[in-house]
């Protein structure tokens, strides 16, 4: 397996250079936080149905980033905590939330070591968005940092990319190829990519990437035998970015999905779970 401090200390370098141009990004629309006190991310958006009611909750966000995600959960009344290891998305997490409220407290962890740096606190909601576990090499060890910090009857709310969507080579438009890993592998996909995902005029330098593809079955496993309960698993036939360019149309809550044949891919999934009550 790839040295741990490596694959941190190159992912790090990569987020860090591209939080200050996502902040500044129109797709993570910093400014209509701060116009309207009711704006909501699109992500938050599209999980409403599934994620309910969660005000007066304790929720802690593993992986937020920039933390609009994050704040949209503390506009829904929970109290909210962001865990992330890039400094610098953190310092535009911090920036948002200051500047459009309600507060919400971060944290700079990796998510393996956050039970430690959360000083073993536990929470009623865990919460993971799009497009993070994959930089995580290994899902089971991360199913136990979700049932350490979930108190007794405390939930977990995944939605992810699905791993068959990251299983294909994004750069074929002929045809959906298969090119990456569907399962878990000891090595990671190194990557090297100058891009990103936004709409952005900085060209970046830190363009290395270590990650890893989790299937579906192995990450239900990780959290079975963890002893947490799943209570629910949706396959969604959209993403909230174009993954798969110049073959995506984009609809009106700013979801991705094929412009044909959308019953043949599913692209993103939610997952939740509960810890039983002791």
């Amino acid at each position: 397996m790839a040295d741990m401090d490596d694959y941190l200390t190159v992912n790090r370098a990569n987020w860090d250079e591209r939080a200050p141009a996502h902040a500044a990004s129109p797709d993570y629309g910093f400014e209509a936080f701060v116009a309207d006190s009711d704006h909501l991310s699109s992500v938050v958006r599209f999980d409403l149905p599934l994620l309910g009611d969660i005000s007066g909750r304790t929720g802690i966000h593993l992986q937020c980033h920039i933390g609009t995600d994050t704040l949209s959960l503390a506009r829904l009344g929970a109290r909210m905590t962001g865990l992330d290891l890039s400094p610098a998305s953190l310092e535009q997490a911090r920036r948002l939330a200051a500047e459009a409220g309600p507060p919400v407290d971060y944290v700079e962890a990796d998510v393996y070591t956050a039970p430690e740096a959360l000083w073993g606190r536990s929470f009623d909601l865990v919460y993971t968005g799009v497009g993070a576990l994959c930089w995580l090499p290994d899902v089971d060890r991360w199913a136990g940092v979700v049932d350490d910090l979930l108190a007794p009857g405390g939930r977990l709310f995944l939605r992810e990319g699905h791993p068959m969507l990251w299983s294909l080579d994004e750069a074929l438009t002929e045809a959906l190829t298969v090119a990456y890993p569907y399962f878990e592998t000891p090595e990671p996909i190194d990557d090297e990519d100058p891009g990103t995902y936004v709409e952005t005029d900085v060209e970046f330098r830190n363009n290395r990437s270590m990650s890893w593809n989790h299937g579906i079955g192995e990450t239900v496993t990780a959290l079975l035998e963890r002893g947490l309960e799943v209570t629910g698993l949706v396959e969604h036939r959209s993403v909230p970015w174009e993954a798969l360019p110049d073959r995506m149309v984009r609809d009106g809550l700013g979801e991705w999905s094929l412009q044909e044949h959308q019953e043949r891919l599913p692209l993103s999934y939610t997952l939740q779970a509960r810890k039983p009550q002791r």
